[in-house]
């Protein structure tokens, strides 16, 4: 059964927002606004071949990985318990013993897992629910989170990229009283040799870039940091807020498995791989009651 809510495009998950669409179409603007001012105004004026390549490179795979996060954390379920499981027949084919708690959500009208919680957002419970981010349209969950903290890593390190090369930029700008500095123009750094001084457009755009690089390279490492630790304390975060008492497995190394999958290897750092655990897939995983 589709939800007309959340998946559209032969079944693809989207959660139909307005305000979360709106933020996930303004993080790939800033992406792009960066690339723009990054190889317009720095990268491709710079006279040193091997310094321009090799940056080049390093800041295109990144913005392709921070992307390609971003677009498989937005579009994968991120572990929705299936409506309307909670009837009578299918409580009574569990065989509950007597004194057995079974939970249900009043909202979905279905049999709550343990670690789900309800979001309103999505209008689905979520299995081992972290948070609900708008900057990626979607819950952070049992099925998505690999793919959100690759998307928080990979932000930090394209914006600390970013703004290594406008600071250092800036700095052969003003050694050079920006005669060299600028879009290159019919194969001329500065199409007006005789001017002295900064354009301002360019001006403007670097300070831009460094303002939006320092910020989200401390908000993402900060998201960063706070998702390593509640994976490591294996806890997600409405668990803390909520301060629930934990009947599960608690601090381990061993939670990262469950979020990256078993044992480490380059596939951790790939959103293109789907963490495998024991041999299946994380949203394999049966329901606890």
């Amino acid at each position: 059964m589709i939800d007309k809510h959340n998946r559209c495009l032969g079944g693809l998950w989207l959660v139909r927002d307005v305000c979360g669409i709106i933020c996930a179409i303004f993080t790939w603007l800033l992406i792009l606004f960066g690339e723009y001012v990054v190889m317009r105004y720095i990268l491709l004026p710079e006279e040193d071949s091997f310094y321009k390549f090799v940056n080049i490179i390093i800041f295109q795979i990144l913005a392709f990985l921070a992307i390609s996060s971003h677009l498989r954390t937005m579009f994968t379920d991120p572990g929705a318990v299936p409506r309307g499981t909670a009837t009578k027949e299918a409580i009574e084919s569990l065989g509950l013993s007597e004194g057995q708690v079974l939970y249900k959500c009043q909202k979905c009208c279905s049999i709550k897992p343990e670690r789900a919680h309800h979001c309103s957002v999505c209008q689905r419970c979520i299995r081992k629910m972290d948070h609900h981010c708008p900057w990626v349209n979607n819950c952070v969950g049992l099925n998505n989170q690999k793919f959100f903290v690759l998307f928080t890593f990979y932000i930090a390190l394209i914006s600390c990229h970013a703004l290594l090369l406008a600071v250092f930029h800036f700095i052969k700008c003003v050694e050079t009283d920006w005669k060299q500095c600028g879009p290159k123009s019919n194969g001329h750094s500065n199409p007006n040799p005789s001017h002295i001084g900064p354009a301002p457009w360019t001006i403007i755009l670097l300070v831009c870039l460094v303002f939006e690089s320092l910020l989200f390279a401390i908000f993402t490492f900060i998201m960063f940091g706070v998702q390593i630790q509640g994976i490591y304390n294996n806890e997600t975060g409405i668990e803390s807020l909520k301060r629930e008492n934990k009947t599960w497995r608690k601090r381990s190394l061993k939670s990262f498995r469950d979020v990256f999958g078993k044992g480490f290897s380059l596939t951790w750092l790939s959103p293109f791989t789907r963490p495998i655990i024991g041999g299946k897939l994380e949203s394999s995983y049966s329901y606890a009651v």
